[in-house]
């Protein structure tokens, strides 16, 4: 527990600056009542990665301050970063989680209780300059060895349908954020900005992004990092991070 208050404590004294101005990349959606930043990204222009644990550290990331700073000393910097999915006390991600071609920890095909756990759930990949989102047992029939890959649930749309258990008319309201692959290629990273039910969320990927499949990160830890936009959430800890990384200049 005392390890775990250590991570919290930069949190509590952190605030969140907001900009008017998004860059280039992101946009604000108004869908269903709810608002939406989505920020979407061409894998073969722009290096999308995951992060969880810091090697010289010897202790998971935990925040977009820990990740951009161990990047800026490896000469490279964030334009973008999200929470990446879901993960347990100790940080460590709940399902497959692979970087750089290592799996951290395998894929997860069994029961549960929560989100994770709301089958069917998925995985996002990147493989080489190629992102993807497939059901989990998809993914494991397609034998995919991906650079980049993060599990969650429950997965949003699922080729081009929502995921059977969604409620139009729900009651149960979250901040919420996930990813979702258009047919164009692109990558598409949406977090809401007040609470919204999952079939909303799931109907933006569906019919705003024309993401044919899409996978929810989770709900009240979603957390974006844009520093163009001077915004960057710092109220959860965070374990996988998804990050979109540029090498500095020489």
């Amino acid at each position: 527990m005392k390890k775990f208050a250590r991570y919290l404590l930069p949190f509590l004294f952190s605030t969140t600056a907001n900009a008017a101005d998004l860059p280039g990349f992101c946009q604000s959606i108004d869908h269903m009542g709810g608002r939406y930043t989505v920020c979407s990204f061409n894998p073969e222009r722009s290096n999308i990665r995951l992060y969880q644990f810091d090697h010289v550290a010897g202790k998971p990331y935990g925040s977009f301050e820990a990740l951009s700073s161990a990047l800026w000393r490896q000469h490279s910097f964030v334009t973008f970063a999200m929470n990446g999915g879901m993960y347990h006390r100790d940080l460590s991600p709940v399902g497959l989680h692979i970087e750089n071609g290592v799996e951290v920890s395998p894929i997860s095909t069994s029961g549960g209780w929560g989100n994770f756990h709301m089958q069917p759930n998925g995985v996002f990949f990147m493989d080489g300059k190629t992102a993807g989102v497939l059901e989990t047992s998809a993914y494991l029939n397609a034998n995919k060895k991906p650079d980049f890959a993060t599990q969650s649930g429950p997965m949003l749309v699922i080729d081009g349908k929502l995921h059977p258990r969604f409620l139009p008319d729900s009651d149960s309201l979250n901040t919420r954020n996930g990813v979702g692959v258009s047919g164009d290629g692109m990558v598409h990273f949406a977090i809401s900005e007040n609470a919204v039910r999952f079939y909303d969320f799931a109907t933006l990927f569906r019919d705003r992004l024309h993401a044919p499949n899409a996978l929810y990160l989770d709900g009240s830890i979603s957390s974006i990092d844009i520093p163009a936009a001077k915004r960057r959430d710092w109220w959860h800890l965070l374990g996988p991070i998804i990050a979109v990384v540029e090498q500095v200049p020489d």
